[in-house]
C-alpha cells in the first residue's frame, strides 16, 4: 500500500522562537504522514527518537483542527520475512506495518534513476 500523502505545515514552537537572534525568525516546516493511505484517524509523522527506549520516539499527530506532539512506544511487530526489521511505526498504528507501506515519492525517484542510470540497478 502507498504511504498517505497528507502534509502539514507546522509553525516553530514558542520555545524555539525565543532562541534565534533578533530579526531571524525560524520558518515553518512541513511533515508528511508516514501511515498507509486510507487510514482512519490522525495523520502521524515521527519527529525524533531519543534512543529506542519505550515511549522515546516523539511523534506529531494532526487532524484538520489540532496538532499534538506525543511520545509513543514503537510497534513491537517484526517483518515476517526478516525478523531483524521492525515495523518503524508507533504501537497501535492504523493501516499496515512499516514494511507494507511504500513511499510513492521514493518509488518514483528510484524508477527515474533506474531509467537514467540502469547500471546502478541490476
Amino acid at each position: 500500500m502507498n504511504q498517505c500523502t497528507t502534509v502539514a505545515i507546522l509553525p516553530p514552537p514558542e520555545h524555539v522562537l525565543a532562541l534565534p537572534a533578533p530579526g531571524h525568525r525560524p520558518e515553518a516546516g512541513h511533515v508528511l504522514c508516514e501511515v498507509g493511505e486510507g487510514h482512519h484517524g490522525d495523520h502521524s509523522a515521527m519527529l525524533w527518537d531519543e534512543g529506542g527506549r519505550p515511549g522515546s520516539a516523539v511523534w506529531v499527530r494532526w487532524d484538520g483542527e489540532s496538532v499534538r506532539l506525543l511520545p509513543l512506544p514503537w510497534c513491537p511487530d517484526r517483518d515476517p520475512r526478516n525478523a531483524d526489521d521492525a515495523c518503524g511505526l508507533f504501537a497501535g498504528h492504523p493501516s499496515g506495518h512499516g514494511w507494507e507501506v511504500t513511499d510513492p515519492t521514493e518509488e518514483a525517484v528510484t524508477w527515474d534513476l533506474a531509467l537514467w542510470h540502469p547500471h546502478l540497478f541490476r
